[in-house]
């Protein structure tokens, strides 16, 4: 085999570390670095593998591949695929517009490689290798920070675990045999002829600068690539023509159900526990991402339903009504309150936004029960507890504390120890003692029932397989199930010996409730059950019906494994989920959110700092942690409020609306295009095939790159073509300035369409400047003329304000501090089209409703791991 690069690619290391490692004698031949080797490609890629002549290998990550496994030292673990995918995609994108800048010379922006390493960082932290046993990622994500350290070798000392990691493989004598032969010994030097020759992998556009004037651009420039004249000549036709055949938005008419013909949409978020208000890492992770879908669907013209909830039982509701004073029903009914306003404000649109203490969801837990009984999936087991015998009942992991088993610590809890913070189990704790009354409890055994994983793994791995195939499922999403079936299945605990919750209907058991990991997800049906009697159209309707499901990567197992097992051993056709969306975590600043630290900003702090509710959801899903982790961070939100909202997207649309009304009394004109109008016109058309095409694969932030990149290249048209000179000259260069300002026009109205799944208050009143027509509501993937010559617009107002640092500065301090009690406010406005909600609370008497306790794994919460998650017993 012959590896062709040119001197100096460090992706070269890839495959020369891989045959040493694997023992594969590599030949390596040195090549220009424009040399086109692979004579089928229209453009250079190196280093190319030559296996056999006329056969090649041309993805550096695939050859280092591909040669491990020559050698038998590939992995099959899908965490190396997964790893394998973020380098090529997202590390190897941020270091080509990186190193350039490094190894040319100018001033480096070194925010989102920092990102990078973070994540690298926390990964390598506690393990010896990225993914426990040394493999390709390795190999690859070596190859490609090595200019950096080449550069300068301290340059990860503010991450130690990646230094330490980088440090012993630089010494390994596979990787420094493997450098000597790239670098020839003389170092960054040798390295910086091949990076400057690369070119950029998926730029993302700067930032623009401060508008200062009406010629500003409003934004560095973004580059278009070349159209041939079929695609240019297509474009103009389909922009000048394309109205006509427009299609028109469907109504949106409640009970939204399945119909025949149509694209069925069914959309869940995760269903956020009551006992607390959510953070904004809630919030994103969750309602917000599938607030977007669920409007970007609708403008696509796809039938869709999207449903949420509170998720009310559970001993989280009890420790919370012991610290407020109150019942677990009286802590449900003020924190739904406080969910649906929190939610209400953010502009989330939810079809129907329930509960889960209902009469349907015991209906329908207990269904599934029963089903899941007579196909003797369930088995009943004895467990030992702790018991209370002076409050005569068996006591919640959080109702226990005593001295650790471990650290010997004696304020731990029964699930957690605070000192060492070590997982423990309750009746591991030494004298322990009950948090309600301080009496000591008593291991008791009790009979309960399991659901029989084990016998359901296979049609769970069936269904898994076709639906991994044919979904969109995230990453981390296939990789925490597959981790879990990998580990195989075991029988879980779905009952509890509590008062709180959906009641067990078998005998002897009808004194226990039902297990909260069992039965919260049931609320997803339960909650379409109470907003409509034909709930099942939707949910045993898999023919007809595609299920989304929305959450933060932790809840992963519940609706990958554990939900679909309960339905698919229930014996009826249930709709199980297609499309499994999982964020990463979104932290605060340098730290974690925080409600009893008082870190973060939390739903009600959003509102109360006066900036409007369409800038967090803006900011929000700009560092939405699609791929990795993410932080959110009061210099960034100033940062892209005041250059992509105000300077870029706000500027264009602004001066466009602004220029036609002084300058043509606020009629658009006739569009003669000329040739640099249709570059214009195909490139954004190019752009607005790419956000729907990537909104389809639920790519939630990169579509949003699409809208800013469409007002950054108007801006740029703007500044090209100098319509308040041309404006000022003959007829017919007024005219051609009426040409430019009108497609502009257009362009803004385009991108009010495109903002709405984002921003829908902001889309809302760009379209009333407008004065656009509600058919222009509808996203077809081509770039239409909706204003035709003859409209005329309403009143232009800026759309943006800028939020100063000092500003930021103080919310930063004023939400570093504890969180005060919140109460429930006046009822927020209704949406413009709203959606039935679920019935009132009814007032509770707290005496009418004794104080009860119950365990409960956190929804909100989870560990990874199936045996710490639940264990072999019910604790």
């Amino acid at each position: 085999m012959k590896l062709l690069t040119d001197k100096g690619n460090n992706f070269s290391l890839k495959a020369l570390i891989a045959s040493q490692l694997s023992g594969i004698d590599l030949q390596l031949q040195h090549v220009e670095s424009t040399a086109i080797v692979v004579p089928y490609l229209k453009r250079n890629i190196l280093p190319v593998l030559e296996i056999e002549p006329g056969e090649f290998l041309f993805s550096s990550n695939a050859i280092a591949r591909y040669i491990l496994s020559l050698g038998g030292k590939d992995s099959d673990d899908i965490r190396v695929t997964s790893w394998l995918e973020w380098e090529a995609t997202e590390l190897q994108a941020v270091l080509s517009s990186y190193l350039p800048v490094l190894y040319g010379g100018g001033k480096v922006d070194g925010q989102r490689l920092q990102s990078c390493l973070t994540k690298l960082n926390s990964a390598l932290n506690g393990s010896q290798f990225i993914v426990q046993e040394q493999s390709a990622v390795d190999i690859c994500v070596f190859a490609a920070l090595y200019p950096l350290y080449a550069k300068n070798s301290s340059c990860f000392e503010n991450y130690p675990n990646l230094n330490s990691w980088f440090s012993k493989l630089s010494v390994d004598p596979a990787f420094s045999a493997s450098v000597a032969r790239v670098t020839g010994g003389q170092g960054s030097e040798a390295l910086k002829a091949s990076i400057l020759a690369r070119p950029i992998i998926n730029p993302l556009p700067s930032p623009g600068a401060t508008m200062k004037n009406e010629e500003t651009t409003g934004g560095e420039e973004t580059s278009v690539r070349e159209f041939s004249k079929e695609e240019l000549q297509r474009d103009k036709d389909t922009f000048q023509n394309g109205r006509e055949s427009a299609p028109k938005p469907l109504p949106r008419k409640h009970p939204i159900l399945p119909q025949q013909g149509l694209k069925n949409i069914l959309i869940t978020s995760a269903l956020p526990y009551v006992n607390n208000i959510p953070h904004l890492g809630n919030i994103v992770g969750c309602v917000l991402s599938a607030d977007v879908f669920s409007r970007f669907c609708r403008l696509r013209n796809y039938n869709v339903l999207y449903i949420c909830g509170t998720d009310e039982y559970g001993t989280a509701t009890e420790t919370k009504a012991l610290e407020e004073g109150l019942t677990p029903q009286q802590i449900c009914d003020k924190y739904f309150k406080l969910h649906d306003q929190v939610y209400q404000w953010f502009n989330i649109d939810f079809d129907f936004f329930g509960r889960t203490t209902t009469e349907q969801q015991t209906k329908i837990a207990q269904d599934i029960f029963w089903g899941l009984h007579k196909g003797e999936h369930l088995l009943p087991e004895t467990v030992e507890q702790l018991k209370c015998e002076k409050c005569n009942r068996y006591l919640a992991d959080r109702f226990v504390e005593g001295t650790c088993p471990l650290c010997n610590f004696d304020d731990a809890r029964g699930d957690q120890c605070d000192k060492c913070g070590k997982l423990i189990n309750a009746t591991e704790l030494k004298n322990p003692r009950c948090k309600i009354c301080n009496s000591t409890p008593l291991i008791k055994s009790s009979d309960h029932l399991f659901l029989n994983l084990p016998r359901l793994e296979s049609k769970l791995q069936t269904f898994l397989d076709s639906s991994f195939a044919a979904g969109d499922w995230t990453s981390n999403a296939k990789l925490i199930t597959s981790s879990w079936i990998r580990d195989g299945l075991k029988p879980r605990c779905i009952t509890r010996d509590l008062q709180w919750g959906t009641p067990v209907p078998l005998e002897p058991y009808t004194s226990k409730v039902f297990y909260v990991w069992f039965d919260a997800p049931i609320g997803y049906p339960s909650i379409t059950a109470n907003y409509t009697s034909e709930w099942e159209q939707w949910w045993k309707n898999p023919e007809q019906v595609q299920l989304y499901n929305f959450m933060a990567k932790d809840n992963v197992p519940f609706h990958s494994v554990v939900f679909p097992c309960s339905l698919l051993g229930s014996g009826e056709d249930w709709t199980l989920v297609n499309h499994l969306i999982a964020t990463e975590y979104l932290n605060y600043e340098d730290s974690k959110f925080s409600k009893s630290r008082g870190i973060g900003v939390f739903g009600h702090h959003a509102q109360e700092t006066g900036i409007p509710a369409d800038i967090w959801r803006f900011y929000l899903l700009y560092i939405r942690p699609e791929s990795q982790d993410s932080s959110f961070n009061w210099s960034d939100f100033v940062l892209k409020n005041n250059s992509e909202l105000l300077n870029n997207l706000g500027n264009f649309i602004n001066r466009g609306l602004m220029f036609l009304e002084k300058n043509f009394g606020g009629i658009v004109q006739e569009m003669k295009l000329e040739p640099e109008d249709c570059n214009l016109v195909a490139a954004v058309g190019q752009e607005l095939k790419q956000f729907v095409s990537q909104l389809e694969k639920v790519k939630i932030k990169d579509s949003l790159r699409c809208i800013l990149n469409i007002s950054r290249l108007g801006n740029q048209h703007i500044q090209a073509t100098k319509p308040w000179v041309l404006v000022k000259g003959s007829p017919e260069e007024k005219a051609r300035a009426g040409t430019v300002t009108s497609l502009c026009i257009n362009i803004s109205c385009l991108l009010s369409v495109m903002l709405q799944p984002y921003m829908p208050d902001t889309s809302r009143t760009i379209q009333e400047q407008l004065n656009a027509p509600a058919e222009v509501n509808v996203l077809t993937g081509e770039f239409i003329c909706r204003l035709e010559p003859g409209h005329k617009i309403g009143t232009p107002k800026p759309l943006f304000a800028k939020v100063e640092p000092a500003q930021a500065e103080e919310l930063r301090k004023k939400y570093a501090g504890k969180q005060e009690e919140v109460q429930p406010q006046k009822q927020s406005p209704t949406l413009a089209d709203p959606a039935p909600k679920a019935a009132p609370a009814t007032e509770v008497n707290p005496a009418e409703v004794e104080m009860i306790v119950k365990w409960r794994v956190p929804w909100f919460g989870l560990i990874h791991s199936q045996n710490l998650l639940f264990g072999p017993m019910c604790l």
